[in-house]
């Protein structure tokens, strides 16, 4: 099952979720307004989303004067993927990372830590830079936000049901329906944000001309994230390459980013397929 179909299949569970918890709560006259309010929802995430993302990481859209080997590179990787030229941005962080946020491709954005710019090689940074890119011709960010939005708007109707409906009706239910939905919901959203980074890995690697330096690069970034910290919010971790933050004990099922090692071995994979 390739991951376009893996992702619609996740995204048509989520809407399922919202579609039930709302019929739950008041019925067929409820899924009307549920589907208008998560639409609502949703344009103003995706609106808002890129400016906010940019704000977490305290990151800097600058000139190609500032940095113009940088620049060459990633017009050079945009054009070979058929993309308008994004801004670049810096963030002052020294955990070696990436993201892309945006709109769409032509308001994108492809930040860089200061980290990443200094710690890899050539080929590694062409690797993390077309995985970024890979994000944006897929419309990764438009994904991310609604997946996030309807996850938000599960918890959001659960609680709704559980206190105005559900409840009235079957306590047992409501309690269970306040509990478990919105636990379903992140689950589902975290594994699409896993498919996407499969996917992207796989079109990052034809971007770049060669699965190599993104495997190596995601190799280092992974051991660098364990000993470099990065203060930033939770909640914006999943659009790094790599996560940038601290993982406890968690299991598979609670990340946003697949294991490196799976990620490497499907690039080495590429590598050996025939071309």
């Amino acid at each position: 099952m390739g991951n376009y179909a893996k992702i619609f299949g996740l995204m048509a569970a989520l809407t399922a979720l919202v579609l039930g918890i709302a019929y739950s709560a008041g019925g067929p006259d409820a899924l009307v307004p549920a589907l208008v309010f998560v639409g609502l929802f949703n344009f103003g995430m995706y609106w808002f989303s890129d400016s906010a993302v940019l704000r977490m990481y305290r990151a800097r859209v600058i000139e190609p004067a500032e940095q113009p080997a940088l620049y060459e590179m990633v017009d050079r990787l945009r054009q070979r993927a058929g993309l308008p030229m994004p801004k670049v941005a810096i963030a002052p962080s020294q955990q070696p990372n990436a993201f892309a946020t945006g709109r769409n491709p032509q308001r994108a954005v492809v930040c860089f830590t200061e980290g990443v710019l200094g710690g890899l090689s050539r080929e590694e940074l062409e690797g993390v830079a077309a995985h970024e890119l890979a994000h944006i011709k897929n419309r990764d960010m438009l994904t991310n936000t609604v997946a996030a939005t309807m996850a938000g708007a599960v918890m959001i109707l659960a609680r709704f049901a559980f206190f105005f409906g559900g409840r009235d009706r079957n306590a047992v239910a409501g309690l269970a329906m306040l509990i478990l939905a919105p636990l379903a919901a992140f689950l589902v959203q975290m594994a699409i944000s896993r498919q996407m980074e499969f996917r992207a890995d796989r079109v990052g690697a034809e971007i770049a001309g060669t699965p190599r330096g993104l495997a190596q690069a995601l190799l280092r970034l992974e051991s660098l994230a364990h000993r470099i910290p990065m203060d930033v919010s939770p909640s914006a971790a999943h659009v790094c390459i790599v996560n940038p933050l601290r993982r406890g004990g968690l299991t598979r099922l609670f990340t946003t980013h697949p294991p490196v090692e799976e990620r490497v071995a499907r690039l080495d994979e590429l590598a050996r397929a025939p071309a």
